[in-house]
């Protein structure tokens, strides 16, 4: 039978879904004047599509605007491609809708540039594990894992090249059916838009293998986490980077060190940001290779922040390689609402002056609360609805997003963990699993 192109123009929400509707192809030109319709109370729907408690009910229009730069397409054999358009939520006047994801994001890109001059550079690393599939010991990072899934791998580094993102490697991770997929930097909000596309090009290049991937955080209590680890460095405006200073502390030039100062001291206030499930505080703990307390490392791969090495046999510059990286992330998070924290956090760092923290040469879960303590650092929140209250109370961090998001918000993720609470543990990663 013929089939006619459609073009889902989609948002990614508050759950780090992506949502949207889709309209002929042959309509694109009005849709990108007119947008689609859209409805407040969208925001609300949780993870497990049931409507967390909503300010909005039944009133209010707005529109969804697909953009032209930011778009996944993926042929397929004798049908027409899939398409999807990510988009901004506006008003029906044309003004931004202020719980837009990606209108929050360009806020805190707009307040970084204001503050330093300075333009954010980086990459979503992601990690993903394909469901279903038994484990088969000895294939991690093995010439076997990588002829086993040779045939999708190269379908997915082609069809991000094809989507206008840069490959850089593609591996069988430690876990069970896991994968690592990194990708060249972005600037501003290209950087989340193709941290979205990616996840979606995964699911989409999965099924076509008639796999199913999971960006589950955990799929189990006892299993192998699959972390988000965002990598950052800082450009300036003539484009030249701005990270390094070779007589900086830790090479890190003064706004790089105020940023990530910002980052560290507000990290447990933000945490529910980046690590929003229930299940992403079984990940983040003691020697799992992720985060769980706020300190920076130098070569330290349970960092909260860690300093990335550079390579003395580069083509590249030491000043163009020097970045740093973000661990306590997942991919239940949106990348933008996740880019937004961590570029307000930096953007308070560098309005406040803060001192660039030492890297910590010890591992702080040996420490007793008082040492603990005494050394500046926290324990990062060990539940969500810790998280959640460390949020709502921290009147700095409640600035950096628009009035009545950190209500919204908190209601939503109270309502995402209504639907597990009185489940265990293996049951509630089982349930994130499906739906991530």
């Amino acid at each position: 039978m013929k089939r006619e192109e459609l073009i889902l123009a989609c948002t990614s929400d508050i759950a780090g879904k992506v949502r949207g509707k889709s309209f002929p192809a042959s309509q694109l030109e009005k849709r990108l004047k007119r947008g689609i319709g859209w409805t407040p109370t969208n925001v609300q729907i949780t993870c497990f599509d049931k409507i967390a408690d909503t300010p909005f009910g039944s009133f209010g229009d707005l529109v969804l605007i697909p953009v032209e730069a930011a778009v996944m397409r993926l042929p397929e054999d004798g049908a027409p491609d899939e398409v999807l358009m990510l988009g901004d939520i506006r008003y029906t006047n044309g003004t931004p809708w202020e719980f837009c994801t990606r209108a929050i994001l360009r806020d805190a890109l707009a307040r970084l540039e204001r503050v330093s001059d300075l333009t954010l550079n980086g990459a979503f690393e992601h990690e993903f594990q394909i469901r279903d599939e038994a484990p088969q010991p000895g294939t991690a990072y093995s010439a076997a894992g990588f002829r086993q899934w040779r045939a999708f791998g190269e379908t997915l580094v082609a069809a991000m090249r094809d989507n206008g993102i840069a490959p850089d490697t593609f591996l069988r991770e430690f876990g069970p059916g896991q994968f690592e997929v990194t990708m060249d930097p972005a600037q501003g909000m290209a950087i989340a838009d193709q941290a979205v596309i990616l996840r979606e090009l995964i699911h989409a290049v999965a099924a076509r293998f008639g796999k199913g991937a999971t960006f589950v955080p955990i799929r189990g209590p006892d299993a192998v986490g699959n972390g988000v680890h965002v990598h950052i460095s800082l450009i300036d405006a003539n484009g030249d980077p701005a990270t390094h200073d070779a007589d900086g502390k830790h090479e890190l030039s003064r706004h790089a060190g105020q940023f990530v100062a910002g980052i560290l001291k507000y990290l447990d206030a933000f945490t529910a940001i980046t690590a929003p499930s229930v299940v992403s505080y079984l990940r983040l703990t003691p020697h799992r290779w992720s985060a769980a307390f706020n300190n920076l490392g130098f070569r330290d791969r349970e960092a909260s922040v860690r300093i990335c090495p550079v390579s003395d046999i580069s083509d590249l510059a030491r000043a163009r390689q020097y970045h740093f990286e973000f661990r306590a992330a997942d991919a239940a998070a949106s990348p933008y609402l996740v880019l937004a924290a961590l570029v307000h956090a930096g953007a308070q760092g560098i309005e406040e002056g803060l001192s660039v923290p030492d890297a910590t040469q010890q591992d702080l879960s040996l420490l007793s609360p008082e040492d603990l303590a005494a050394s500046g650092h926290k324990r990062l929140p060990q539940t969500l609805e810790q998280a959640l209250e460390l949020f709502a109370t921290n009147e700095t961090v409640a600035g950096w997003f628009p009035e009545g998001f950190v209500d919204l918000y908190v209601k939503h993720k109270q309502g995402e963990a209504a639907m597990v609470a009185g489940l265990n543990p293996v049951e509630q990663c089982r349930r994130y699993e499906e739906v991530y």
